[in-house]
Order: structure tokens, then C-alpha cells, then sequence
């Protein structure tokens, strides 16, 4: 029999696809950034949720690399609201012991955002309370691809023998060295895909699915989603 999860268990690494901004702008009749901006007050409902529960890692997935796809005021909006949510927040992070962190390509983004980015993780890098990822022009395929051409440059300078190549030298050349791997994945707004986030990391993940739309997700669901995931029985393959 599989061993089942304690009622009290909380996962050490939550990782959340935000999704459904979009729809709720629509169903509210406001412009799309109206509902980004909607988004920002669960971004802080969640992570102080996370704090509360006793969750260590929290990753967003907050944009992706095919998000620079959408329309260019779309996308300059969102950098935009970023760049100010980071400034605002700063302090508190700093009152509630949360460290910043980010992956992705961090190259790609707008040169303001990426200082105002860069200053924040310096100044709560010493935090332990939660580790706060964002993910930024980010992509599973992306990082898999970066990850491979890095450990090939490795094996042609004789740095890096290929049958030794394990699944934590892969894990170490991936964004997220050092990260545990999530426990827990939430999507949010119903779709049932994950969206090219964090593929090799989500392997034995828990999924969990709501319907509600990410800025009406707040400290209320995420404990039911952490609830649900207390139930569940996790086996790794196993029996």
C-alpha cells in the first residue's frame, strides 16, 4: 500500500499557471490589462497564504516566451505593472521575510524592469521565510534546450563526460538549480494543459484544476487546493 498523506501535510513547493485574467476582464467588460492588474491582489493573497500554511516555494508562472506574442500595449502594460508591483511591494517583502527570485530569461526583458528585478533579489536574498519564483519569459522547452547546449559545451571542452550524465546534472543545468522540485501544481480558469511550464520539474507533481479565474483566487482556494493535495496518495511509482 501506498503511503497516504497525512491530513496536516503541506507541500514544500507550490507552483501555480495563472490563468483566466483575460476572462475576468471580459466578464467585467474592462480592458484585459484591467484584469492583470485585477491579478496583482492574489499574487499577495497567495504568497501571504503560502507564509501562512507553511509552504517554502511558491513559483508563478507570470509570463511566458510566447507571451511576447500579444499586442505590443498588451505586453508593454504588463511590463509595466511588474516593474511598479515590484517597487510597491519591496518593503513588505522584506517585513514578511519573502526572497525574490525569478527564472527564465531574465536577458529578455526591458532593461528597467530587469534592474528593478535585479535590485529586489539582492536586497531580499538573504529572506527564508518563502522563496518567491517568478517565472518570466519563460519556457520549459527553452530551458531544456539551454540546459542541453550548456552541458554539450561541457562535454566538448572534456569538462563533462556523457555517460555520466545523471538526472540531477540535467536538473543542475535548469533554471531552477537548487530548487526542490513542486509538489503541488495549480492551474487556475479550468484549462487542462500545462503550457510548457516546468516540464521536467512537474514530473510526480500533484495537479490541481479550478475553474476560478485567477484574480478570484485567493487565500480561501488555495487552502482547498492545499486540502486536496493532503489527500491524495502520492506513490512516485510505486505501489
Amino acid at each position: 500500500m501506498g503511503k497516504k498523506s497525512n491530513p496536516a501535510e503541506i507541500p514544500r513547493h507550490v507552483a501555480i499557471i495563472m490563468d483566466g485574467n483575460g476572462r475576468w476582464a471580459s466578464q467585467h467588460h474592462l480592458p484585459r490589462l484591467s484584469g492583470h492588474e485585477a491579478g496583482r491582489k492574489s499574487v499577495k493573497a497567495v504568497a501571504q497564504a503560502a507564509i501562512d500554511h507553511g509552504v517554502r516555494y511558491l513559483t508563478l508562472y507570470a509570463f511566458s516566451v510566447e507571451n511576447w506574442q500579444r499586442p505590443r500595449d498588451e505586453v508593454q502594460g504588463l511590463m509595466g505593472l511588474l516593474r511598479g508591483v515590484i517597487r510597491e511591494e519591496l518593503n513588505e517583502m522584506g517585513k514578511e521575510g519573502i526572497r525574490l527570485r525569478t527564472i527564465g530569461r531574465r536577458q529578455d526583458l526591458p532593461e528597467a524592469v530587469r534592474e528593478e528585478l535585479e535590485g529586489a533579489i539582492e536586497r531580499t536574498k538573504a529572506n527564508t521565510r518563502l522563496d518567491l519564483i517568478l517565472a518570466l519569459s519563460y519556457g520549459s522547452r527553452v530551458e531544456i534546450t539551454e540546459a542541453m547546449q550548456a552541458m554539450g559545451r561541457e562535454i566538448k571542452a572534456g569538462k563533462l563526460d556523457p555517460e555520466k550524465i545523471t538526472e540531477e546534472t540535467v536538473s543542475a543545468h535548469l533554471y531552477t538549480e537548487g530548487i526542490p522540485d513542486p509538489d503541488l501544481l495549480i492551474r487556475t480558469s479550468g484549462e487542462m494543459r500545462i503550457s510548457n511550464f516546468m516540464l521536467w520539474q512537474i514530473s510526480y507533481a500533484e495537479i490541481y484544476v479550478t475553474p476560478v479565474l485567477w484574480p478570484d483566487f485567493g487565500k480561501d482556494e488555495f487552502a482547498k487546493a492545499l486540502a486536496d493535495y493532503a489527500g491524495r496518495d502520492r506513490r512516485f511509482g510505486g505501489i
